[in-house]
């Protein structure tokens, strides 16, 4: 398998802390892709020109992280960290929902920012996203206990979106007000798949 990834991609990181967790890192042979290059070959393989993108060996390639998630999930014979049935899968997804939420918002802030014309810059666009971060965030803080027991796609997502808040909006103090999800994240982010795959500007 192949996965066409980008190296400070929150969602291509959510495909590489689950394959460690699951110990198939191994089996998956990472191709660098460039989104925002039109010379980039990504297209042909994903029509939508995301990553991460996982390219299985008989030419079948799947997008959108989740979905690359739960195919690797199903292909280890340990816990699931897609939960399948019950109440553990939807708190799961429920949390991996608001985590992804938190990063489409931050995405899109950070295109904002750094992509467009600084004359086209539509500042009520970046307050909005911010709304969003900031509702998803205490939203996570008043059921922070959620987030403790098995490590699962959701809480492991909510880490990965702390971690991007951390590395792409430094100032945007998300742990202020939140002493529950900042004590949390403090201590799950000791986990080696966590820990090894921080996010860094290449």
């Amino acid at each position: 398998m192949k996965l066409r990834y980008s190296p400070t991609s929150p969602f291509v990181r959510k495909v590489t802390v689950l394959c460690r967790e699951i110990g198939l890192d191994s089996r998956v042979e990472r191709v660098p892709a460039s989104p925002w290059s039109d010379d980039d070959d990504l297209p042909s393989q994903n029509p939508l020109g995301k990553v991460p993108a996982l390219v299985l060996d008989d030419g079948t390639t799947l997008f959108e992280s989740l979905l690359i998630c739960e195919y690797l999930d199903c292909h280890h014979d340990g816990d699931k960290l897609i939960p399948p049935i019950g109440d553990a899968r939807w708190r799961s997804l429920r949390q991996h929902a608001l985590a992804d939420g938190i990063l489409d918002s931050a995405v899109l802030m950070l295109v904002e920012g750094k992509r467009r014309p600084a004359d086209k810059r539509w500042d009520d666009w970046s307050e909005r996203q911010k709304g969003k971060i900031d509702r998803a965030l205490d939203d996570l803080e008043q059921d922070c206990g959620a987030l403790d027991g098995p490590f699962t796609i959701g809480p492991m997502s909510v880490a990965i979106a702390l971690d991007y808040l951390d590395f792409r909006f430094p100032d945007h103090g998300w742990r202020s007000g939140r002493p529950g999800l900042e004590a949390w994240h403090k201590a799950v982010s000791q986990r080696p798949s966590l820990r090894e795959t921080m996010p860094r500007e290449p």
